[in-house]
């Protein structure tokens, strides 16, 4: 019997340099944005309402979250990078580029930019830079991700050790303003909050109050929407638990609608700094959120402001995050270190 299936490439497949052009291109409708609606249920006003986002326009354009550009993006990288993958482990060096529209093709390349396999000889940590592009050329979203990946065979050599020398935070000076973003009349009643940049504090902690308890049904649309194949989040034949491990994308997405109790007019995503999904989700969890200011930040349009924030999702307390050995809590799944864009 034959199979031309793709069974994913293995850790011994990847060379540093390797450039991965992934299938297949997508193209996002106005029912991807229904359905990530009906998944989590964001607020925020900018996604919400044409005539908040274009105020005035002739023809107002809808603002697809950013989110649905970055599991767009990162749906078309997984048959490539994490079909075969134990854990997506961290992100870095993420920017939001040019805003997506409904009508949009996105397709994705990978650079494979660093190995190094773990002591174990069953599996490595590979590195990639990945970059989302809609009309052919144009970059819609760039980051850096590393994945914990098996080996196909554990005999085969170790590459030389490659680590990439990533920064710590994307500078605020490189975060990239829409042309089109004008929020001189911004009206604060309407986004569902009054808090400005200059309202929040560095060192600030922000409680998100909700909880959303997961569900297997919910998570596997959510990763079928998002074309993830990743075997362990369908197969319950492929953790030794026979448990499906929740998307980390999915935690990310309810907890960043969470957040809008607190920072509803946090309204756009800027960048990415760091991310881990410090422990894994399973059904049946039930999922907090709180936010941490970390810094905060002008910009060359002078109507908006950046901050820098800590997003934690959670099983426990709001404001918990590591033990006195400085590692994560067990109840924490998520700690996300992004940049976004609020009016001043």
């Amino acid at each position: 019997m034959t199979s031309k299936t793709n069974a994913g490439y293995f850790f011994e497949d990847y060379r540093v340099g390797q450039i991965l052009r992934h299938a297949t291109p997508r193209t996002v409708t106005q029912g991807d944005v229904a359905m990530y609606q009906a998944l989590y249920g964001p607020r925020f006003a900018m996604h919400s309402s044409t005539e908040f986002a274009s105020p005035g326009a002739v023809i107002q354009i809808p603002k697809l979250d950013d989110l649905i550009t970055f599991h767009t993006v990162f749906g078309k990288t997984v048959p490539d990078i994490s079909l075969n993958a134990v854990a997506n482990l961290g992100y870095a060096e993420g920017r939001f580029l040019e805003r997506i529209e409904a009508g949009d093709t996105i397709s994705a390349t990978s650079e494979v930019i660093g190995l190094k396999e773990n002591s174990n000889g069953k599996t490595g940590i590979v590195w990639v830079r990945t970059t989302g592009i809609v009309h052919s050329d144009i970059p819609v979203l760039e980051y850096v991700r590393w994945v914990m990946v098996r080996k196909r065979d554990a005999a085969a050599p170790a590459p030389t050790p490659v680590v990439p020398d990533l920064a710590k935070v994307v500078p605020a000076d490189a975060l990239h303003i829409p042309e089109d973003l004008d929020w001189s009349a911004y009206d604060f009643a309407l986004a569902g909050e009054p808090h400005r940049h200059g309202d929040y504090t560095v060192g600030e902690i922000i409680d998100h109050v909700d909880g959303v308890t997961l569900t297997d049904p919910e998570h596997m649309m959510a990763t079928r929407l998002w074309q993830n194949t990743a075997k362990v989040h369908f197969d319950v034949t492929a953790r030794p638990d026979g448990k499906r491990l929740i998307y980390g994308g999915h935690i990310i997405s309810l907890a960043r609608a969470l957040s809008f109790n607190g920072l509803a007019n946090a309204q756009l995503l800027a960048a990415i700094n760091a991310g881990a999904h410090a422990n894994p989700a399973m059904a049946g969890d039930t999922i907090r959120a709180w936010s941490e200011v970390l810094d905060t930040a002008p910009t060359s349009n002078p109507h908006v402001g950046a901050l820098r924030l800590r997003l934690v999702a959670t099983k426990g307390e709001a404001g918990a995050l590591r033990g006195e050995d400085g590692k994560y809590l067990p109840e924490v799944l998520l700690d996300l270190d992004y940049w976004a864009f609020l009016p001043t």
